[in-house]
Order: structure tokens, then sequence, then C-alpha cells
């Protein structure tokens, strides 16, 4: 077989690296030391699996967004005689995603909280790879302008716009947020999702539902906000939106399917009458490998789908009764960006709300719906302008979190 030429050594710095993508970059990364050099990780808190990573992977330093969690850290690599500088707060994770010995950042900080390092390694020119779908979802055009006026190179770890992405003719790939898909033939984006756990469950059965249910995803292993926005499928919502923004397209390009085994990640739809679909094992570290040697391709620790041993793949059109998340997400794609950055900051609020027994689960996407309604016409044209809406949002969803639970 034809050899690939070698890639690119790269400097990386993981933005969220205890969470589940971090970890999944890190073992990626340590399958090859000879192509990678860990500059930099970050994590908000947790102490104990950041003093490990310190450990194993040696970073030359570290950022915890946590005071306090610093100054532990601080002083459990000092009893090891481990010789890495700790940084904390949320301007030191700017400074790390915009380092000069960083070529490429790995944008995994879960939800909101990601968009300011993520934008400012974009600014910087950095090779980023996008895991936090927020960071679009909120600021859209904005973030967009900024990959095409700083040259950065953005690539999406998504499995779903990672198989999009892998499914494009190649001089497509080479301009995200301003993709010609239908000057490429393409006619449609199937955007394919699981259904996540209550995808059999009966709408009256969903309001009394729990949290660990809700996290109980059957396919993948994720961090437990990003599992309930799963089973309520807002997590489709949003990835619906960072579609469009991320591939130049209306909300009529792209059709959601539920594709209740994993396997097929998202598919391309040819004006010719052909799909590409991309395929594989339900793992984030085969998009992350694809994304790290882009154009070319490493080994990723996954093993390779076994057709013979498959179940027969479903299909399935969303219930969208069932799902009123996703349909809001569609909904406020369709409004404009102020929508967007609204629902998304109610979202945070409410998940976090049903996560520690607030609120119901059918509560999620009914606080959701008045969060966005109230500020759909708010116009979002600078960061500071999302900075703004996002924490106007958050005050008013938490409003209405006080009288769920005076109402319970």
């Amino acid at each position: 077989m034809t050899v690939l030429n070698e890639i690119k050594y790269q400097k990386i710095c993981i933005l969220g690296s205890t969470g589940s993508i971090g970890l999944s970059t890190l073992d990626v990364i340590s399958l090859h030391p000879e192509k990678f050099q860990l500059i930099s990780l970050t994590a908000h808190s947790s102490v104990d699996k950041m003093f490990q990573q310190c450990q194993q992977y040696k970073p030359k330093y570290v950022v915890m967004v946590d005071r306090d969690a610093a100054k532990q850290l601080i002083i459990k690599l000092s009893s090891i005689n481990l010789n890495i500088s700790v940084c904390s707060g949320e301007e030191a994770l700017i400074d790390a995603a915009q380092a000069d010995d960083v070529d490429t950042v790995m944008a995994a900080i879960v939800g909101f909280a990601g968009l300011m390092p993520t934008l400012a390694a974009v600014k910087a020119g950095k090779k980023v790879l996008l895991a936090n779908k927020e960071a679009l979802v909120t600021s859209g055009q904005i973030f967009i302008d900024a990959v095409k006026e700083s040259n950065a190179q953005l690539l999406p770890i998504d499995s779903e716009h990672n198989a999009i992405f892998q499914c494009l003719p190649s001089h497509e790939q080479q301009r995200p947020g301003f993709c010609q898909l239908d000057q490429a033939g393409v006619s449609k984006i199937l955007l394919t999702g699981s259904g996540g756990p209550f995808r059999t469950f009966a709408f009256a059965e969903l309001e009394n539902v729990t949290p660990d249910q809700a996290c109980a995803h059957p396919n993948w292993s994720m961090g437990r906000k990003i599992s309930v926005d799963s089973a309520t499928m807002m997590n489709k919502g949003l990835e619906f939106i960072e579609a469009k923004w991320l591939f130049n397209l209306q909300p009529d390009d792209i059709q959601v399917v539920l594709h209740p085994q994993s396997i097929i990640h998202s598919m391309v739809q040819y004006i010719d009458g052909s799909v590409i679909a991309q395929m594989g094992n339900p793992d984030m570290r085969t998009p992350i490998a694809q994304a790290l040697a882009f154009p070319q391709r490493i080994k990723s620790g996954v093993k390779p789908l076994d057709f013979f041993n498959n179940q027969s793949f479903e299909f399935e059109e969303v219930d969208f009764d069932k799902y009123p998340n996703l349909k809001l997400a569609i909904k406020a794609c369709r409004l404009g960006q102020g929508a967007c950055t609204a629902l998304n900051a109610a979202n945070e609020v409410t998940v976090a709300a049903f996560l520690n027994e607030k609120i119901k689960f059918t509560d999620i996407a009914k606080i959701n719906e008045t969060s966005m309604n109230k500020f759909v016409s708010e116009k979002v044209i600078s960061i500071d302008d999302v900075l703004t809406l996002d924490k106007k949002v958050r005050s008013f969803a938490k409003s209405l979190l006080t009288l769920e639970e005076n109402v319970k």
C-alpha cells in the first residue's frame, strides 16, 4: 500500500483535558509521541485528574480556572518535585489558547465557558479542533469571520460534523464557514442522531425520568451535561445550528435522521442520487485522530468496524413532540443569532437544575422556550453583545427556576 507523507509535527494545547474529549485526545496523542508535543493542559477544578495527567504527560504548563484548585495542584506537584508551571483564572485560559509555543488547540471545554479561549485560538491563527459546539452556536458569524480574518484552520470534532467534513469534496474542506455546497452538487446534509436513552419511551413517561436515567446513553460515553442534552436531543439541535455555520447552510439544507446504532455518523446527499456516509464504531478518538492528522491519517486506537457482527442499520423520522428541544433549536436557527445565543444560555441553566433535581426533565424545554422567546429580538453583532445577552438570559432563566420550584 502507498505510504502517506509524514504529518507536520504539532505542539498541542488541550482546553478541557479532564473531560471526555480531552481524555480521548490524550489517548490519541500518546500513540504518536514522535508527531505531537503536549504543551499545555487546562481544566476548571478537577485537581486529582489534572495531577494524574501532569505525572503521565508532563506538559510545560497547566491552567486551572478555579484559583483554589490551582493552589491545591501546586502543592501536589511540589510534593513529588514535578516542575510544571500552574496558572489560574479565565484570562490564563485565553493566554494558553493563543500562546506562541502552541500550534494546535483542542477546544474541548463544555458549554459557553469555552467560547472566549476558543475564539482567542482562532484569532491567533491556530489550528483549532472544534469540539465546543457552543462557540459557534452563540457567536455564529462573529466566529466564522474571525476564522477567515486570521486564516486559522478550523476542523470539526463532533462526530457528526467530522463525518460531514469527511464526505465533502476536498476544496470545500478548505473553506469552513464559506462552503458553496450547492456548487459542489450537494443537495442535503443528513445529520444523524441516536435518539438517546428515551427513544422508545412514550411522551407521558418522560416527566418523571431521573438524571441518572438521562445520563445512561446507549452508545456513547459522555459527560453528564452533554448526556442530558442527548436525552432531550438539544445536543442535536445545537449540532444543527453548528452545521449551518460550519458548512454555510440554510436550515432547509439539513435533515435530522434517527439512527439508533450510532454507526453512521452523518451523511451527505448529492444531486445525482448518491449518498456518501462516514461510518465507524462510536468512539471519539476516530474524529480526533482524523482532525489531528488531516489531510493524512494516523492510528486512533479504535477497532475497525466489524460488518459481520453488527446489528442491521435502522433509520427513523424524528418525533418532534417527544423532542421539543430539538424543534426549538431548529426554530432558533431560523430566527437568528439572538435566539441561538439565548437558547444555549437557558439550556445550560435548565440542564444544571435538572441534574441537581430542582426541576423535572420536561421542564427543561418549557423554560428554554420561554427564555428564548423573551430575548429572540436581541441584536447580536459583536462579542460583547454575546456576553451581555448570555448573562441576561441566565438571570431570567434562573428566575423561572424559582417559580418552578415554588410550584413543586
